[in-house]
């Protein structure tokens, strides 16, 4: 197997937060790579979950937990919430030592909030990192930025190099750098199946040492995944569930829904709320998403084979691929990503909202046929923008599988994934 590191989009991200603050906090699914993007530029290591020294580590961090801090900087502090006191230790370290750049701390779940858990304001910047983006794995050309789009650049154009074979595997693969840098496409399949493994019988009951059922978890991840790309609430989730369990309640299925979240395995879609000319009224709910759509296709035990067979399912699957890279170049921009659906069930896939309030919308279709009504649709979206509350959008987008990256004559840009980057 490979073993080389691949260039991450996070490390420009993380090089900026430890210029700009005494320590940098990655979180991010296990297994996405934040451990080793942090070793790449970190000068000294301490590792909390190393079973020759976690107990050490653990009683020391209850008594003098400087010292675990002491070592050449930046120091990474990885799982960092194997031991919650670290917080508030690395915030004043780096109170004290008034410098940035200091620490990196890792972690894969969302740690228990304590009443003396300082909020790290000033000291601690936030990024968050999830698997591997198409132009990460290098099968994306980047010919299409992102950053370009929103600059207005124009005359751009390029050819697409994904079969919709090769992205069918890619959607079973996922974006996990260990399956990525894997050759032999069977062990990378198997991988996802053991981390999906994992998840059900291992960190859901590890992550608070609340007992979870894994039968239930595989329940509920195939549930999700049926209704990936939707706005499917825990009652349309709870009915899907209850014909093979009928014990099991709403006030379970958040549970287990909150516990994934804070695994960092769901990472919904939120709604967008713009200002309207209409007197609609805007949808509210979350779409369905996982970290990767990977985990989608494990959790079914669909090949790429059986994505080719059912195109509509395949449909879904790559709207959640899209959504997985938008939000990743979107990060990397200091920005985040929406959906949107009013009350007449008019949509737009997905918008991209940057802090200075620059934004952008995006259709995402697989194929030719679809491009031109979607195409349609992102106009009539943007002419129903009140201009006056919200600016206009700086781009239009219909990002698909097809050949080509070119602007249509009415200005929306047809993109195909495997040309984007940040």
């Amino acid at each position: 197997m490979n073993t080389e590191y691949l260039p991450r989009i996070a490390d420009e991200k993380l090089k900026l937060g430890l210029a700009t603050s005494g320590a940098v906090l990655i979180v991010g699914p296990k297994w996405c790579g934040k451990t080793r993007t942090a070793e790449h530029i970190a000068k000294s290591f301490l590792y909390m979950q190393d079973p020759d020294y976690a107990e050490a580590y653990k009683l020391l961090a209850d008594t003098k937990p400087s010292k675990l801090l002491e070592g050449e900087t930046p120091r990474l502090i990885d799982e960092w919430q194997s031991a919650p006191v670290l917080w508030n230790a690395v915030r004043f370290a780096v109170d004290k030592r008034r410098a940035r750049g200091h620490f990196i701390l890792t972690g894969s779940v969302v740690p228990p909030e304590t009443d003396d858990m300082h909020t790290g304001t000033g000291r601690i910047s936030r990024m968050t990192m999830r698997t591997m983006s198409l132009f990460e794995s290098g099968e994306s050309t980047g010919a299409i930025s992102l950053g370009d789009l929103f600059e207005g650049k124009i005359g751009l154009f390029d050819e697409n190099k994904l079969s919709l074979e090769k992205l069918a595997f890619i959607l079973t693969r996922g974006g996990w750098p260990e399956a990525v840098l894997e050759e032999n496409e069977k062990y990378a399949l198997r991988m996802v199946y053991n981390y999906l493994d994992a998840v059900a019988n291992q960190d859901m009951s590890g992550i608070d040492k609340v007992k979870r059922n894994p039968d239930r978890v595989y329940s509920l991840l195939r549930s999700i995944a049926r209704n990936i790309s939707t706005q499917a609430n825990t009652a349309t989730l709870l009915k899907d569930l209850i014909s093979n369990d009928e014990s099991l309640s709403d006030k379970t299925v958040n549970d287990y829904i909150t516990a994934l979240k804070k695994l960092y395995v769901i990472e919904d879609l939120p709604a967008w709320s713009p200002h309207l000319r209409s007197k609609r009224a805007i949808r509210t709910t979350s779409k369905r998403h996982f970290i990767d759509p990977s985990i989608a296709t494990a959790a079914l035990r669909a090949d790429s084979g059986k994505l080719l067979n059912d195109f509509r399912a395949f449909g879904y699957l790559f709207e959640s691929l899209c959504v997985r890279d938008l939000r990743i170049y979107s990060d990397y921009l200091d920005g985040s990503v929406y959906h949107y659906r009013d009350q007449t069930d008019f949509e737009v896939d997905a918008i991209i909202q940057l802090k200075d309030e620059r934004w952008a919308a995006v259709e995402i279709k697989m194929g030719a046929g679809e491009i031109e009504k979607a195409a349609e649709n992102l106009i009539k979206f943007s002419n129903n923008i009140d201009t006056e509350k919200t600016p206009p959008p700086s781009f239009l987008m219909v990002l698909t599988a097809t050949e080509h990256a070119f602007q249509l004559k009415n200005g929306v840009w047809v993109v195909p994934i495997g040309c984007l980057r940040n």
